[in-house]
């Protein structure tokens, strides 16, 4: 009785620990990701600042 007690709590254990894991990785691929603009760029990209030094 003492061996199959240890192996239904080791397998509700390992059960657990997958559930949590899989939540864990679908949260985390739902999450947002922001990317902050660089300090000295001022809103501007590259093409802008290229066409306006052309003019």
């Amino acid at each position: 009785m003492g061996y199959t007690l240890l192996i239904i709590i080791s397998v509700i254990i390992i059960f657990l620990v997958i559930g949590v894991s899989v939540l864990t990785t679908s949260k985390a691929y739902t999450y947002k990701h922001t990317v902050d603009p660089l300090p000295g760029n001022n809103g501007t990209n590259d093409d802008q600042v290229e066409n306006h030094e052309e003019k």
